[in-house]
C-alpha cells in the first residue's frame, strides 16, 4: 500500500518514506491539563489517530510519543501569557499537581469514548525536567543561548534557517506584532528556554537548574521528551495548524541545533481549525465545547468521530449542531445497515473476497494512500455497504476491515445492538481495589504511586474517570 502524506515543511505532497523499514516514529504534541479539552482539540487527536490506524493498517510497527502538558507557566505560542494552570487550581481550591491529574484523567476519558487508541508513550513534562536540563545546556555550550534579566533565551540570530516551515521572514517581523515584546531579547523572535525571573509571582511549580530555581519554557519540553523516546531524527511530527508559526518553528531550531542533524523530522502534519461560525475553536473566545455538553444535547462521542470523517483533515470545517445532527442520523443508519449483517465465519478471509469486493478495498487503499482522504474512503465503506452483488458475509468482513482505520466499532455490531461484555465480579473487585488505593495516594499526595495505579489499570483496557462527585471506570476492548 503506498502512501503520500502533505508535508507543511515545504507546502508539498510527498511519498512516504521512514527512516527505518516498516516502523515508524511519530510524536504529537499533547494536551496542556488546565482544563478540558475542546473539540477543535479533539479533532486533532482524532486525525492522528486516523493517522496511526493508517499506518497501522499498512503494515507499519507505529511508535506513537505523546506529551502532557501538566507545566502551566506558559500555555501560548509566545512566551507571554498567564500561568492557567495556577489560575484554574486558585479557582478551584485545589494544587496545580492535583488540577493536572483532574484534567488529563478528563482528556483520557474523552479519547475512550471517541475510540482513540492510547499511545505507545505518554510522557508528562513534570518528569523530565532534567531532560530540558540537559537540552539547554548542550544549546548553551553551543553557543545559542544567552542570559539576560535571570532567564535563558534561544538566539534565533545564530540558527539562520529558523522560519523556513514557517515561511516567516525574519526581517519583516515586529516586535508586539505576533510576539509579545520582551526587553529582555536581544531579537523579537528569541524565546525564552527556561525562566528564573518569574512574571507570574509566587510559582507553585519551580525547579533547581544549573541557573537557578526557575521552570522550562513551553517550546523545550517536545523536543526534550521527543529526543528521549525517538532518538535525535525520527519520521512523523503532528499537531494543530496554529502550532506552525511558533512552537513547532521553535521546537526545530532548538533541536537541530542541539544535535547538529537535519532534517530533525521527516514530515510535518498538521490538522486544521474547527470552527464555529467562522471562529475557530477556542476557549480565550468562549467557542468552547467539550465532548460531555454534546453528550449532554443528546448526541454520542461517536456521533463527532463520525462528523470528524467527513472533512479532510487540512479542511478547515464548521461545527454547527444541525451538521451533528446529520452526522448522527448517518451514524446511525450506517449502524442499523451494518448490525443486519452477519459476521464473518471464522474462515472468512482476504481468499474469499470476490474481484468486486478488491476493487472497493483497493479504492479504500488508494483514498488513505492520498494523504488520508477519508471523506473518500468512507464513500467506498458505503459503497460496499449497498452493491447488491456482494454477499453479505462479504459484505460484512470488508466492512470491519475498512474500520480498522475509521474506529467506528463496527464489528462489535450485532442484530441487538452493541454488546456490553459481561463484567467479572473479580475483576471488578480488584479494580475497586486499586481506585481506593489510588485515591488515597493521591490525597497524600503521593502522585508517582497513584500514576503508577493509572498506568497499570491502562495496560489492561481500563480507563479511570475522574469526576468531581467521585472516580468511576470503562473497561474497554482494545481493537486495532
Amino acid at each position: 500500500m503506498k502512501i503520500a502524506l502533505y508535508n507543511s515543511h515545504g507546502r508539498v505532497l510527498e511519498p512516504f518514506k521512514p527512516l527505518t523499514d516498516k516502523e515508524v516514529k511519530l510524536y504529537a504534541c499533547g494536551p496542556t491539563v488546565y482544563n478540558y479539552a475542546h473539540l477543535g482539540n479533539l479533532r486533532t487527536y482524532i486525525f492522528e489517530d486516523l493517522l496511526v490506524r493508517t499506518l497501522t493498517y499498512a503494515g507499519y510497527k507505529v511508535r506513537h510519543v505523546m506529551n502532557i502538558t501538566d507545566v502551566g507557566h506558559l500555555t501560548g505560542d509566545g512566551d507571554e501569557g498567564e500561568d492557567k494552570m495556577l489560575k484554574s487550581a486558585q479557582e478551584k481550591g485545589m494544587t496545580p499537581w492535583d488540577i493536572a491529574k483532574f484534567y488529563a484523567d478528563a482528556f483520557f476519558a474523552d479519547t475512550a469514548r471517541l475510540n482513540i487508541q492510547t499511545p505507545t508513550v505518554i510522557c508528562k513534562a513534570t518528569e523530565h525536567i532534567q531532560d530540558m536540563i540537559d537540552l539547554i545546556k548542550i544549546l548553551e555550550e553551543k553557543g545559542f543561548t544567552y542570559q539576560a534579566e535571570g532567564n535563558v533565551y534561544f538566539d534565533v540570530s545564530k540558527f539562520p534557517k529558523y522560519g523556513e516551515m514557517a515561511l516567516l521572514d525574519r526581517t519583516e517581523l515586529k516586535a508586539g506584532a505576533r510576539i509579545e515584546v520582551d526587553t529582555a531579547k536581544r531579537n523579537p523572535q528569541d524565546f525564552v528556554l527556561w525562566f528564573t525571573n518569574s512574571k507570574f509571582g509566587r510559582q507553585a511549580m519551580v525547579w533547581e537548574s544549573p541557573w537557578g530555581v526557575g521552570y522550562p519554557g513551553w517550546h523545550v519540553e517536545c523536543s526534550a521528551m521527543s529526543r528521549k523516546y525517538l532518538g535525535d531524527q525520527f519520521d512523523i511530527h503532528c499537531g494543530g495548524v496554529d502550532h506552525i508559526p511558533v512552537h513547532h518553528t521553535n521546537e526545530i531550531a532548538q533541536t537541530e541545533a542541539a544535535t547538529g542533524k537535519e532534517p530533525w523530522v521527516q514530515y510535518w502534519l498538521h490538522a486544521e481549525f474547527l470552527l464555529t461560525k467562522t471562529f475557530k475553536m477556542s476557549k480565550s473566545e468562549g467557542n468552547f465545547l467539550t465532548l460531555s455538553k454534546i453528550e449532554e444535547m443528546g448526541f454520542e462521542a461517536l456521533d463527532y468521530r463520525f462528523f470528524c470523517l467527513g472533512a479532510h483533515y487540512r479542511t478547515q470545517l464548521t461545527f454547527t449542531e444541525q451538521a451533528l445532527e446529520g452526522a448522527r442520523a448517518g451514524r446511525r443508519a450506517l449502524f442499523e445497515k451494518v448490525k443486519s449483517l452477519p459476521s464473518p465465519s471464522p474462515g472468512f478471509g482476504p481468499n474469499q473476497v470476490s474481484a468486486t469486493g478488491r476493487d472497493y478495498l483497493d479504492r479504500f487503499e488508494q483514498y488513505l494512500g492520498e494523504d488520508l482522504n477519508m471523506p473518500r474512503a468512507l464513500a467506498e465503506l458505503w459503497g460496499t455497504l449497498k452493491d447488491v452483488t456482494l454477499g453479505p458475509e462479504e459484505k460484512r468482513w470488508i466492512i470491519n476491515t475498512m474500520d480498522r482505520v475509521f474506529g467506528l466499532g463496527l464489528e462489535a455490531l450485532t442484530p441487538d445492538g452493541v454488546p456490553v461484555p459481561t463484567q467479572d465480579p473479580a475483576l471488578a473487585a480488584e479494580v475497586e481495589a486499586l481506585i481506593d488505593e489510588r485515591n488515597t495516594a493521591r490525597k497524600n499526595k503521593n502522585f508517582a504511586r497513584a500514576d503508577e495505579i493509572r498506568n497499570q489499570l491502562k495496560g489492561r483496557g481500563i480507563t479511570i474517570i475522574d469526576t468531581p462527585t467521585g472516580t468511576s471506570w470503562e473497561n474497554h476492548e482494545r481493537k486495532m
